[in-house]
């Protein structure tokens, strides 16, 4: 039995897709307006965190 069966024997299936789309563009929109909006300052202070020897 293909997995498509299993699929097609669940009511509603077709809502997960939806859901899974909405949340993936909602997380890349606030990552994006952070990246955006984070000051030169913090990022500065990221790119050195690898090579502090603290």
């Amino acid at each position: 039995m293909k997995f498509v069966n299993y699929l097609e024997k669940i009511s509603g299936v077709g809502i997960y897709p939806m859901i899974s789309l909405v949340l993936f563009t909602v997380l890349f929109t606030f990552v994006v307006i952070y990246a955006l909006k984070v000051s030169r300052e913090t990022i500065s202070e990221m790119e050195r965190l690898p090579l502090d020897g603290e």
